[in-house]
């Protein structure tokens, strides 16, 4: 019998197997599990990983790209938090630490395997779900997705209205918005609409 949402997520937050049983190098830091959801919500946000502004405050999307992604839906922060209208869930529940170069190192490769099968099949009433980035574009769409997240954004009307993929809504993608113009003309006015349907 699987486990009831609740029981699910309190499993998740205190899930150390970044640091118990590492596929590589353990996660560099006290692992915080970071997600969102209720048995309730129509609406999905599927990410990447937290960053450590979330790290620190155990809240998602708690940053600047919180306030741009806020701002492609249409939504308030009010709103966004609201778990019983929209669920939240990384990738990798735990910030994955920082690169050579100062940016985040990809999802830890432990989180999905173990958690992300459970956690979709305890979300009954999700409807549509915003794909934010590559690695949850590739998990959720499989095969439908395109080689390239730039690809796959760009066809997103084959997606649509069950899955937007998206960028990350980092500002370090901002020279990507402008090289794609039509993300914010053409896909924001529809996942806008969407969004404040399941929602309202």
């Amino acid at each position: 019998m699987a486990p009831s949402l609740k029981i699910l997520l309190k499993d998740i937050r205190a899930c150390q197997i970044c640091v118990e049983a590492p596929l590589k190098a353990p996660l560099p830091h006290q692992p915080r599990p970071v997600v969102q959801a209720s048995k309730h919500a129509r609406l999905g946000i599927f990410g990447q990983a937290p960053g450590n502004l979330v790290n620190q405050t155990g809240i998602p999307f708690n940053d600047p790209s919180g306030e741009r992604l806020r701002d492609w839906m249409g939504v308030t922060r009010d709103e966004f938090y609201d778990a019983k209208r929209i669920a939240i869930i990384p990738m990798g529940f735990c910030f994955p630490g920082n690169d050579a170069k100062g940016g985040d190192l990809p999802p830890r490769k432990e989180c999905a395997p173990a958690w992300r099968e459970q956690l979709m099949a305890a979300l009954p009433n999700l409807e549509t779900c915003i794909l934010v980035g590559g690695y949850a574009q590739k998990w959720h769409l499989g095969g439908k997705a395109d080689k390239t997240l730039t690809a796959t954004v760009e066809n997103w009307k084959t997606h649509a209205p069950d899955y937007f993929p998206t960028p990350h809504p980092s500002w370090r993608n901002t020279g990507w918005l402008k090289k794609n113009p039509w993300f914010e003309a053409d896909l924001l006015p529809v996942l806008k609409r969407r969004v404040r349907k399941l929602i309202a």
